[in-house]
């Protein structure tokens, strides 16, 4: 159980390096600015992603400014069952994400998708179409290594302990 626990304190000791500082700071200005121009935030990702991505939205929405009831615009992409289940059914599961977004997102808005592997076609379909509507998009992925061409032309990329505590101050 010991080896367990020091090899994650190793492997998290591995990303919180200083180097890694202006690249957070780069997402959390690139949230802050969302918020002060009303700009959406998207997050997605698939199984315990999706579950994360759904409680950093309801974070974002509520949690980020509760006294003067200013929250981000945002929306967790693997919210609505619904639109999800119609999307698997009529388009394929691999366009859950990039189909919401072809609707909903405009340039400048936020992208933000997490994955445990960095493989998951449907994010990385989410992250093409973010590129493609000139969207400002990050991913935050586990600590296993992805598949670099998968996350190409992109802001900034993040293992995902970094995140887990992010918090935007204005």
């Amino acid at each position: 159980m010991l080896d367990h626990y020091n090899a994650y304190i190793g492997r998290l000791q591995s990303v919180l390096v200083p180097e890694r500082a202006s690249e957070i700071e780069r997402l959390a200005l690139s949230l802050k600015d969302a918020w002060e121009t009303k700009k959406q935030v998207f997050l997605c990702g698939n199984g315990g992603s999706a579950g994360n991505a759904i409680h950093l939205a309801n974070d974002f929405n509520y949690g980020i400014d509760k006294k003067n009831g200013m929250g981000l615009r945002v929306e967790a992409l693997p919210a609505n069952a619904a639109v999800i289940t119609c999307l698997a059914n009529d388009e394929g599961y691999d366009t859950i994400f990039s189909q919401q977004l072809e609707v909903k997102a405009n340039k400048g808005d936020v992208l933000i998708v997490l994955s445990g592997s960095g493989n998951s076609p449907n994010v990385v379909k989410a992250l093409e179409v973010g590129n493609k509507l000139e969207m400002i998009t990050y991913a935050i992925w586990d600590f296993r290594e992805v598949n670099v061409r998968n996350w190409r032309n992109i802001q900034s990329t993040f293992r995902s302990m970094i995140c887990k505590s992010l918090k935007i101050y204005k």
